[in-house]
């Protein structure tokens, strides 16, 4: 198991962040890598509450962790304070015991003038994710967030 970590600024106070982080609709629209689709089947965005979200390659040659094209993860949110930080639990819905176990997502919001510097942490990801492919989609999910809050286009189409 390893650990990332992947920041961005983006041109929106914390507080916009922050209700990104916990809006299932915009969820569905940010958080995904280039080249996938997200479905959010269930979102409790309170202390405790649990959430359900499945991410589906665009093409036929993606290779998914729960199924042919899709990677289904599920999880809960262990600690909300508003406009500064989520901590979210998840795990990979698979049968692969190299890809089983609890991560934890640590998003941190620094309030700086101007925006926000959004800090994503990662632990725990299973060593059959490969490092290069989990900073790439999280640094293209970060571009997708920072288009949204900030009321531009999405920069992947």
């Amino acid at each position: 198991m390893y650990t990332t970590r992947v920041s961005r600024h983006v041109d929106a106070p914390p507080s916009a962040v922050y209700r990104a982080l916990l809006d299932p609709e915009a969820v569905a629209r940010w958080r995904v890598p280039h080249g996938m689709t997200c479905e959010v089947h269930d979102f409790d965005a309170r202390e405790g509450g649990t959430f359900r979200v499945s991410l589906t390659y665009d093409t036929a040659d993606g290779t998914g962790k729960s199924g042919a094209r899709t990677d289904t993860y599920h999880g809960r949110f262990v600690e909300l304070l508003p406009d500064e930080r989520v901590v979210e639990i998840s795990e990979f819905e698979t049968p692969d015991p190299g890809l089983q176990g609890p991560m934890t997502l640590t998003t941190t919001l620094i309030a700086l003038e101007g925006g926000t510097d959004v800090v994503l942490v990662h632990e725990g990801v299973p060593d059959a994710v490969s490092p290069a492919d989990n900073e790439a989609g999280t640094r293209s999910a970060l571009d997708r967030l920072a288009a949204l809050v900030e009321g531009r286009a999405d920069p992947q189409g």
